[in-house]
């Protein structure tokens, strides 16, 4: 979920269910703002506030990779 602060480019954004705005996903479920190559964000210094919330390989993140079968 997306909030107000967060300068996200419009492009890698999308409405979901409920009207709120999230990051896009890709067909392959993805984020839009990665680099299928080098598996960093594109958007680093501009990423979302929850994507900095989130340490790479603690349980947080290794649990929403699970839920969206990306590990």
């Amino acid at each position: 979920m997306l909030l107000g602060e967060d300068d996200i480019p419009a492009e890698l954004t999308t409405r979901d269910n409920w009207g709120g705005w999230v990051m896009a996903r890709l067909d392959d479920g993805w984020c839009a703002a990665l680099d299928r190559n080098t598996l960093l964000c594109t958007i680093y210094e501009r990423r979302p506030w929850i994507c900095g919330d989130y340490q790479a390989g603690d349980h947080d993140c290794l649990e929403q990779r699970t839920l969206h079968h990306l590990a």
